[in-house]
C-alpha cells in the first residue's frame, strides 16, 4: 500500500476511525496494529517477522545495556543489540549481491545456482534497523533512557508514516510524542493534509512526468550519445527530489494528522553552495544520522592523523552510506564520489577562501551562484552512477554525455514538450510557494491565514492534482533502499 494509492486513502480514514473510539490509553495500540497491517500489505510476510526481530532485540538489549552496572557487561550488550540488527539488515539486503559476486567468481562451482538466487525485497528494512541503532546507541551514551514500555517502544520503531522511506527518527523526539498520546488537534490536522497533498502533487505531477523522460534513456542508455543523456540526467535530479521529497512530506503529513510531528527532512537541496551543505539539506535524518553516529567516531579514532584523518573519516562513512542504499557496485561509486568531494574540501577549502579574497569576491553574489551551480554539477555527476542499472551503464554515460545528439527523437515521444512543461510549470510554482514561506511571515503559518486564501490554495492544490496527475501508481523510488 503506497501512499500515492486508493487504498491508502480508504485506511487512513478507517485508522482515525478506530483511533477516536478507543480511551486514549489504547490510542497507541491501534496504531501499532495499523502499522502493521500498514507492512502486511506488502505482501510480504518475512519483512514483519524481521521488523518484529528487531523490534525485539533492540527492545531487550536496551533494557540490558541500561540495567548494566559493568562497563565491560555494558559493551557486550550493546554490540550483541548492534550485531543482532545489522545480521537482518545483512541477510535480507546484503546476501544478494555477496552471492552474486561470489558467484562470478566461482562459475563453475556447483554452489553457482544457490549463490546467484535472487533474494527478496528488503522495502523499509534499512530504515528502521538503523532507528533501533541509533536508540542502542543513545542509550549506550546515556543520552536516552531505555524504553520498558514494550508496545511504545514497538510503535517507535514500526510508526508507519515514516516506515518505508523514513525520516530516521531519534528515540528523544518520537518515543516522547507516542508517550503523550495526544488526541485530535484541528490545526495539526489542516496542516497535515495540506502537507500530505503538497507532497502528493510533487509526486504525481512532477516526479512521475519527469520519470518518463529519464526511464527513457536511462532504460538503454546505449541508444542514445551527447544531449538526451545530459538532459536525462538533470531532469533524474529533479525527478528524485520530488519523488523523495514529496513522500518525506506525504509522511510528515500523515504524522501531523496524528497529531505527531516528525523531522524534517529536505530544505531545497540544489540550493546548497558546498557538497557539505548539500548533505546539510538531502535526506536531513540520514545525512544527521551518519554525521553522528559514523563520521564523527571515526574522526575521533583517526584525530591525530589531523586533516587526512578527517578526509579519511569521509571517505569511509560516504561509503558505507552508498552501501547502505542498495547492494549495487554503484551505489558503492556514488558513495566514494560523495566522499571524495567532501574529502576534497578539507584541503581545498582555505585555497577557495583566498581565491575569492584576491578576487574580491568573497560573500558576493557572484561567488554564491557560482559555489551553487558547481555544486549542482558535481552532485548530478554522481547521480550517473546512483540511476544507472549497472556500472557499466553508468559508465558509458559519463563518456558520450558531450558526443553528440543521437537518439534525440525518440526521447521528446517519449515524453513530449506539453509534459515538459507542466512539469516546468509545476516546478516553478513549488519554487514561487517555497519562496513566499520563506519570505514572508504569513506563508511561514499557512493554517492563519485568511479563509479565502487557505481554500484557494486548497482548491488550486486538488485541481492541479487531478488534472496534472499522470494516474500512474508509479511507486516511490527509494523504496528500493
Amino acid at each position: 500500500m503506497s501512499f500515492n494509492s486508493i487504498e491508502f486513502l480508504v485506511f487512513i480514514p478507517l485508522l482515525f476511525l478506530c483511533l477516536y473510539l478507543v480511551r486514549d490509553r489504547y490510542r497507541w495500540l491501534v496504531l501499532l496494529a495499523g502499522s502493521f497491517y500498514f507492512y502486511l500489505t506488502l505482501r510480504h510476510l518475512y519483512l514483519l517477522v524481521a521488523l518484529l526481530v528487531v523490534i525485539s532485540v533492540s527492545y531487550v538489549f536496551g533494557l540490558l545495556i541500561g540495567k548494566c552496572r559493568s562497563s565491560a557487561g555494558k559493551s557486550t550488550s550493546f554490540w550483541l543489540g548492534v550485531s543482532g540488527n545489522l545480521l537482518v539488515l545483512g541477510s535480507l539486503k546484503y546476501s544478494c549481491l555477496i552471492g552474486k559476486s561470489l558467484g562470478s567468481l566461482l562459475p563453475t562451482s556447483g554452489l553457482h545456482p544457490i549463490l546467484s538466487w535472487s533474494w527478496p525485497v528488503s522495502i523499509g528494512v534499512s530504515y528502521f534497523v538503523f532507528q533501533a541503532i541509533s536508540y542502542l546507541i543513545d542509550v549506550y551514551l546515556e543520552i536516552e533512557e531505555p524504553e520498558y514500555h514494550l508496545g511504545y517502544f514497538a510503535l517507535y520503531l514500526s510508526f508507519f508514516p515514516k516506515l518505508l522511506q523514513g525520516p530516521i527518527e531519534r528515540a528523544g523526539n518520537l518515543l516522547p510524542q507516542l508517550r503523550a498520546g495526544k488526541g485530535f488537534d484541528q490545526e495539526s490536522f489542516q496542516e497535515g493534509l495540506l502537507l500530505f497533498g503538497w507532497g502528493l502533487f510533487k509526486k504525481a505531477v512532477v516526479a512521475d512526468r519527469l520519470a518518463l523522460c529519464v526511464n527513457t534513456v536511462y532504460g538503454d542508455v546505449h541508444a542514445y550519445t551527447g544531449l538526451p543523456l545530459l538532459v536525462a540526467t538533470y531532469l533524474y535530479a529533479f525527478q528524485l527530489y520530488y519523488d523523495f521529497s514529496g513522500y518525506s512530506d506525504m509522511a510528515l503529513g500523515v504524522a501531523r494528522m496524528f497529531n505527531i510531528r516528525l523531522t524534517q527532512n529536505f530544505n531545497a537541496p540544489y540550493l546548497a553552495r558546498s557538497v557539505a551543505d548539500f548533505w546539510r539539506r538531502w535526506h536531513i535524518s540520514f545525512s544527521s544520522w551518519i554525521l553522528d553516529y559514523l563520521f564523527k567516531p571515526l574522526q575521533m579514532q583517526f584525530r591525530h592523523l589531523k586533516n587526512a584523518g578527517t578526509a579519511a573519516a569521509l571517505i569511509i562513512t560516504f561509503l558505507i552510506s552508498g552501501i547502505w542504499h542498495g547492494a549495487s557496485w554503484c551505489f558503492v561509486i556514488w558513495g566514494a564520489l560523495h566522499g571524495l568531494y567532501l574529502s576534497c574540501s578539507v584541503y581545498y577549502k582555505p585555497l577557495q577562501k583566498r581565491m575569492y579574497q584576491r578576487l574580491g569576491l568573497e560573500k558576493s553574489r557572484v561567488q554564491q551562484v557560482w559555489q551553487t551551480v558547481i555544486t549542482f554539477q558535481l552532485v548530478c555527476f554522481a547521480w550517473i552512477f546512483f540511476r544507472a542499472a549497472t556500472v557499466s551503464d553508468a559508465l558509458y554515460v559519463v563518456g558520450h554525455l558531450f558526443n553528440g545528439v543521437s537518439g534525440l527523437p525518440a526521447l521528446f515521444a517519449a515524453s513530449g514538450p506539453a509534459d515538459l512543461a507542466i512539469a516546468a510549470a509545476s516546478m516553478l510554482v513549488i519554487w514561487l510557494v517555497y519562496l513566499a514561506r520563506e519570505h514572508s511571515p504569513v506563508g511561514k503559518d499557512f493554517t492563519r491565514m485568511p479563509a479565502v486564501l487557505r481554500w484557494g490554495a486548497y482548491l488550486c492544490l486538488t485541481a492541479g492534482i487531478l488534472l496534472f496527475n499522470m494516474d500512474s501508481n508509479a511507486g516511490f523510488i527509494y523504496f528500493n533502499f
